[in-house]
C-alpha cells in the first residue's frame, strides 16, 4: 500500500476523531455519568489489545458489564450485561471512548477489530495479516454481518480490507457503518451476548463461548 494512501488516512483519523470527541462530549459525559448512575465506578472497561503487527495497546470503551464480568466464567454472559450495558451495546455507544485510540494511533477509523491476545497464537499465516494494518472502530466485518458471521467469513473479510484497502473503499465502510449500527445488525452470535471465542483454526465456527465483554 503506498505511503500516500496512509498518510492522508492517518489524517482523516486524527481529524475525524478530534472532531468528533468534540462534538460527542455531551453525549460522552451522558453516557458516562449514566454508567456511573446505574453500575458503578469503573466507568471505562479498559482491556490489552494487539494492534498493528501485533503490538498490544489499552482498548477504551464505556463498560456495560458488572464488575469483573469480562474475567467471569462464560456461562451466564447475557446475565452479567445490565440493563443500560445492554442498551449501550445495541447501540454501540460504548464505542464511543475509542475514538480516542484513533487520535493517539492506536487505531484507524477503519480496519478488522481489534481481538484479544490470545488469539495471536491460535491464527494461520494468513488470518495474522489482519495485523497488517492499524485495527479499526468498524471495518468490512462489521458492516457485513459483525458478529452474526462465522470466525472464517470474518477473517476473509479482514483479509479481504488489508488487500484491497483504499480510501474510497473506507468511505464506503464508514457510510454503511451508520446503517449497520441504525438497523442495530449482527450485534449478538446466536447462543452468546456477543461472540464467540475462538478456538483456533480447527473450529472456525467458534464453537464455544468466552466472556461477552472481551471479544468486542
Amino acid at each position: 500500500m503506498s505511503r500516500p494512501y496512509d498518510a492522508v488516512k492517518r489524517i482523516l483519523d486524527v481529524l475525524v476523531a478530534a472532531v468528533g470527541l468534540l462534538l460527542a462530549t455531551p453525549v460522552l459525559a451522558g453516557v458516562a455519568l449514566a454508567v456511573l448512575i446505574t453500575m458503578g465506578r469503573p466507568v471505562l472497561f479498559r482491556q490489552a489489545r494487539p494492534g498493528r503487527h501485533g503490538r498490544l495497546f489499552e482498548l477504551v470503551k464505556f463498560r456495560s458489564m458488572t464488575v469483573g464480568g469480562e474475567d467471569a466464567a462464560p456461562a451466564n454472559d447475557g446475565a452479567r450485561l445490565t440493563p443500560f450495558g445492554r442498551w449501550l451495546r445495541t447501540t454501540s455507544l460504548d464505542e464511543l471512548p475509542q475514538l480516542w485510540n484513533v487520535l493517539r494511533g492506536e487505531m484507524s477509523l477503519v480496519g478488522p477489530r481489534p481481538l484479544l491476545p490470545a488469539y495471536l497464537d491460535r491464527y494461520t499465516p494468513e488470518q495474522f495479516r489482519r495485523h497488517d494494518v492499524r485495527p479499526g472502530i468498524t471495518g468490512l466485518q462489521q458492516v457485513y454481518g459483525r458478529n452474526g458471521l462465522s470466525w472464517e467469513e470474518r477473517f476473509a473479510l479482514d483479509v479481504r480490507y488489508v488487500g484491497q484497502r483504499s480510501l474510497r473503499l473506507d468511505l464506503r465502510i464508514l457510510l454503511r457503518t451508520v446503517r449497520t449500527v441504525l438497523r442495530r445488525e449482527g450485534i449478538t452470535a446466536a447462543g452468546a451476548a456477543t461472540a464467540h471465542e475462538y478456538l483456533g483454526p480447527a473450529e472456525l465456527a467458534g464453537v464455544g463461548a468466552g466472556p461477552a465483554e472481551a471479544h468486542r
